[in-house]
């Protein structure tokens, strides 16, 4: 028997609906069904009577319910006294970030210190998969993500969303606009970072441009930012897209930055965090985060 599949018995339980609790567990429903397969195999009997419209417990499903409602509050009771511990013996809480955050970060640091000044907000830039793993292992109490996403085993608390901005050369007829209509890049190359290192991006900016009515003319891939910066600025004309947030603090010879419109494409932010009930410093973390705003 594990952790695990006690946790989606309980949420199967105060559901009576697998779909819902798939939801809130944030995996598939077919995992759940799985997992509960197993239980009730191991434990020699049906936990839940299930027909096409109704899921109900049996009698051996309510007498396990108890139970494990002890044992997963002994659990989160058990990791926040060691939580508690770490964060006496260091005064530190873990957050994962990412580039491109601007003066939203330096937003949550003022706003924690003001809710937590005994403690000491440590930050770990990395991927977004490391921060993910980070989290889920307890390595890092939290991480800001961004894009929809599916992560079993973690709350997913919403933040902000960005907005998108095209870079392209200053010396362009585009130049002049305040804002670019998205469907007038459609001649233009497009410098975008591979799906591979980030799909989500890429994902959104693609979809973005079918809905503008065409699809991107790829030029070379966006390596380091001062060499795709030279090249919009001063070789063959192209484009590539900066979080306006992150666009706001950039400053590059040749190349300017305007918001896209029709579509505006936006990318909705998140702080990924374990579902256990949050001690303190994290729950000042989370309120910090909570005052910043688009």
């Amino acid at each position: 028997m594990e952790l695990r599949q006690l946790q989606y018995f309980l949420t199967v339980a105060e559901e009576l609906h697998f779909g819902r609790a798939a939801v809130r567990l944030h995996i598939v429903q077919s995992a759940v069904s799985q997992q509960i397969t197993r239980l009730e195999r191991e434990l020699g009997v049906a936990l839940f009577e299930r027909t096409t419209r109704t899921v109900r417990l049996t009698e051996g499903g309510r007498r396990l319910l108890p139970h494990a409602e002890q044992v997963l509050a002994a659990v989160a009771q058990a990791r926040a006294a060691i939580d508690d511990l770490r964060i006496e013996r260091t005064g530190t809480i873990r957050l994962g970030t990412s580039t491109g955050l601007g003066t939203r970060l330096e937003n949550i640091l003022v706003a924690f210190a003001r809710r937590a000044p005994h403690a000491h907000l440590e930050l770990v830039g990395a991927d977004t998969e490391v921060r993910v793993k980070g989290v889920r292992s307890g390595e890092l109490d939290a991480a800001i993500v961004r894009g929809p996403r599916d992560e079993p085993g973690l709350e997913l608390l919403p933040l902000w969303s960005d907005r998108l901005v095209a870079a392209i050369p200053a010396r362009h007829d585009l130049a002049v606009l305040r804002e670019i209509d998205l469907a007038r890049l459609a001649q233009l190359p497009l410098r975008l970072v591979g799906r591979i290192r980030n799909p989500t991006l890429y994902d959104l900016v693609v979809d973005s441009c079918r809905e503008a009515g065409f699809a991107p003319a790829f030029g070379p891939e966006f390596t380091t930012e001062q060499d795709t910066l030279a090249a919009i600025g001063f070789g063959t004309p192209s484009w590539t897209v900066y979080y306006a947030a992150q666009a706001a603090n950039l400053s590059f010879p040749g190349v300017v930055w305007r918001p896209l419109r029709n579509p505006e494409p936006r990318m909705p932010s998140y702080l990924a965090v374990r579902p256990d009930p949050p001690r303190a410093e994290l729950r000042a973390l989370i309120e910090a985060c909570h005052t910043v705003t688009d």
